[in-house]
């Protein structure tokens, strides 16, 4: 190589260090980082605690209410708070369901108790698929057979309103920060039964199959009770439905 080409080339080694150097810093751009950096952790089946982390962002402290809470990790709107070192309590129909609970959280206040708007023996329906279950009976039979999903077995349970488990359970004093309802069809039951002169969490997740933000009004009953209460909507996630107090 000539040394004519040699001083060009570098040259152009000095060029390029000089332009990291200048529009790339390190502190600023960390191209150099591996990518796992950039990852933001998620347990919820479609991303809710994501949005929870960006209306309560640097908050370290603080409690919620998960009602159908399904399993301690997986699709869970609530352990990546309880990771961050909130607390809350866990409610879920299913028997044998808190076992888990009290092995994985068991900083947390966990029941087995199924909630509904009145006290009253429900049939409970258990899926091979656990998020599923729940005691809607027309979406229960529907779901039957569909794809691989199958009722494995029927439970008579006795029911509990919101309101009087959290009379009973909730610590005194103890403000609700965000109540999540993921009941497979009785949502809306769950939240009628709630003392709300007593009990107004900051931020309401529920789910509600019918509800598309193309209807006009949208058809939800849901969402009308939380309007009447006070609410608004802050975001959608899939069929979940994010309400927040108004201020």
């Amino acid at each position: 190589m000539s040394s004519t080409l040699k001083k060009i080339n570098l040259g152009f080694g000095r060029l390029n260090k000089a332009i990291k150097v200048t529009f790339f810093p390190k502190n600023i751009y960390t191209y150099n980082r591996p990518a796992h950096d950039y990852h933001n952790l998620s347990y919820s089946q479609e991303g809710e605690d994501r949005i929870l982390s960006r209306i309560f962002e640097g908050q370290n402290q603080g409690f919620y209410v998960d009602v159908g809470a399904h399993h301690p990790q997986r699709f869970s709107n609530t352990y990546l708070f309880y990771l961050l070192g909130w607390r809350g309590m866990n409610i879920d129909a299913k028997p044998g369901s808190m076992s888990l609970f009290q092995k994985i959280r068991p900083n947390d206040i966990n029941l087995e108790l199924p909630i509904s708007d009145s006290y009253q023996v429900l049939t409970y329906y258990e899926f091979n698929e656990p998020a599923l279950n729940g005691f809607c009976p027309e979406i229960s039979q529907e779901r039957d057979g569909l794809h691989h999903y199958r009722i494995i077995k029927t439970h008579q349970l006795q029911t509990y309103t919101l309101s009087e488990v959290l009379d009973q359970y909730l610590p005194k004093e103890q403000q609700i920060d965000f109540l999540n309802v993921d009941v497979e069809g009785l949502d809306y039951q769950v939240l009628k039964s709630n003392n709300w002169s007593k009990y107004k969490p900051k931020v309401i997740l529920a789910e509600d199959l019918n509800f598309s933000f193309l209807d006009n009004p949208p058809k939800s009953k849901v969402a009308s009770l939380l309007f009447d209460q006070g609410y608004e909507i802050y975001a959608k996630s899939g069929f979940t439905l994010v309400f927040k107090l108004r201020a």
